[in-house]
């Protein structure tokens, strides 16, 4: 286990929380208005739900969490990510976030790393929202052509 390190040492089967907050009004208002969701339902000032993509603020909470340290020699670039809603999130509910390392793997000389990330409500269990993130961790010219996968995936 990787925990309490640097983000670009993980490794599969590391886990990340359960951190648990309250979900501020503050935060969607913020975001929404940084990213230019101009809605009622997130900038209003009664019933206010989380926008799906504020899911990347959970990730990053993790990772503050569990890498103290930061993302280590490498910067960590955001690749791509997949979100599944299954209910909505609304402002005061308390929430917790759990993420775990899926996999890890060098493709043409960048290593990546795949976390799934499950919110769900305190209160009832119910999951809220799944998160797939793939980052990429760091670039090595001339490293390798083909899809090895490492032998913390394998």
């Amino acid at each position: 286990m990787a925990l309490g390190g640097y983000t670009s040492d993980l490794v599969v089967g590391d886990v990340l929380g359960p951190l648990e907050y309250t979900l501020s009004p503050f935060v969607v208002r913020e975001y929404t208005h940084a990213v230019e969701i101009h809605h009622p339902c997130f900038q209003g000032t009664e019933g206010q739900v989380m926008p799906p993509t504020l899911i990347h603020l959970d990730k990053l909470r993790l990772y503050n969490h569990a890498c103290p340290k930061g993302a280590g020699s490498s910067a960590r670039i955001h690749y791509e990510y997949d979100a599944e809603v299954f209910a909505p999130v609304h402002v005061g509910d308390r929430l917790s976030v759990r993420g775990e390392v899926t996999e890890r793997y060098e493709k043409k000389g960048r290593d990546y790393v795949v976390m799934t990330i499950e919110l769900k409500r305190v209160e009832t269990g119910e999951l809220l929202v799944r998160y797939v993130d793939r980052v990429i961790l760091a670039y090595k010219p001339g490293g390798g052509d083909g899809d090895r996968k490492s032998e913390e995936a394998v």
